[in-house]
């Protein structure tokens, strides 16, 4: 059996290349991929080769995509946990038709009720779940979260979810900021307009938010997080910023102020056991999909685009020029078949 993948070549190239399907070993499984998410600013970092990327770090060719969902179609001889047929969430597969994993690393969707396009979301979702869950919330504090991108709408409401009031966010883009509002946020506004600082203050009760989601990767906008936060607020720093280009007065922003600044990279989360604030990664996809079923989280509003992975170089090359690409795009592999 023949498969397909996505793969970086060079510095602004990507395309799609065929591979002979191995068989899964003993305690193995074999996946089918419906969908896979584009995790934009990852994506596109190691695309355009920036500092503290896999690219950077070991160059190209470069595998991207960690997130989508599909279905078993083969199970080796020791497999007890799925069955061929059972419908999965494929985390760190890469944009591929095919993957095999370890039988116990895979997590079975047992609502079929879940459509597999949302539920293709669940490992880019559960980072911002990490982002959310480290700031520990209490309710009825304010929180802010600074960046709309995918992560970013995932994070006001997981934040609103976690009983934070009012959320507020900023994004530069107005499409973006319309969609936080229509997420649950209580006010939306752009880093550049005129006393950005003041505004967050004055929405989030005159001290500024408690909790603070840092979710652009900006260095700049780190520094205004620790402008705007509240004295000993909480700042997650779940965006990566790769470039450190401007300079923090820790002394006068952290240190006198009482800020916490909490890394919440997902590599930092509980590999074996769930621990307050540090959930594991099955344990965050099991909270995702009850909440897609409850209605409570929402994902088509975060969904761009949906293409077939043969107009994967036409899309990695928009993505690498656009100052504002498309928020969710997914690969649609069932166009292949």
């Amino acid at each position: 059996m023949t498969g397909s993948y996505v793969v970086f070549e060079s510095i602004g190239q990507a395309i799609l290349k065929t591979f002979e399907v191995a068989p899964p070993l003993a305690d193995e499984v074999l996946l089918e991929s419906d969908y896979t998410v584009i995790s934009a600013g990852t994506e596109r970092a190691n695309l355009i080769n920036l500092p503290n990327t896999g690219t950077d770090e070991s160059g190209f060719p470069f595998l991207p995509g960690y997130c989508g969902a599909g279905r078993v179609i083969a199970a080796g001889k020791d497999v007890t946990n799925l069955k061929i047929g059972d419908r999965v969430i494929i985390a760190w597969g890469g944009h591929r038709s095919h993957t095999i994993k370890k039988a116990q690393t895979v997590l079975k969707i047992e609502d079929d009720s879940i459509d597999l396009l949302d539920a293709a979301f669940a490992h880019i979702a559960s980072f911002s779940f990490l982002g959310v869950r480290k700031l520990k919330i209490e309710l009825g504090e304010s929180a802010m979260i600074a960046g709309m991108g995918i992560l970013g709408a995932f994070a006001v409401q997981i934040a609103s979810l976690s009983g934070a009031i009012p959320v507020v966010a900023s994004d530069f883009d107005p499409v973006r900021r319309d969609l936080a509002l229509k997420l649950g946020a209580a006010a939306a506004f752009s880093p550049d307009e005129e006393n950005f600082v003041e505004k967050v203050k004055a929405a989030t009760g005159g001290n500024g938010p408690k909790a603070v989601v840092e979710v652009t990767g900006s260095a700049r906008a780190m520094q205004q997080a620790l402008e705007y936060i509240a004295w000993e607020g909480r700042l997650s720093l779940l965006g990566c910023t790769r470039v450190s280009d401007v300079p923090v007065d820790f002394y006068k922003y952290v240190h006198r102020r009482g800020i916490s600044l909490i890394g919440a990279h997902t590599f930092t989360r509980a590999q074996q056991e769930s621990t307050p604030g540090r959930w594991t990664e099955h344990d965050d996809y099991r909270t995702f999909l009850k909440l897609v079923a409850a209605g409570k989280l929402q994902i088509r509003p975060l969904i761009s685009e949906i293409v077939s992975p043969e107009a994967a170089h036409a899309v990695y090359a928009r993505l690498a020029e656009m100052k504002n690409p498309p928020l969710g795009i997914v690969f649609n592999w069932n166009k292949l078949r």
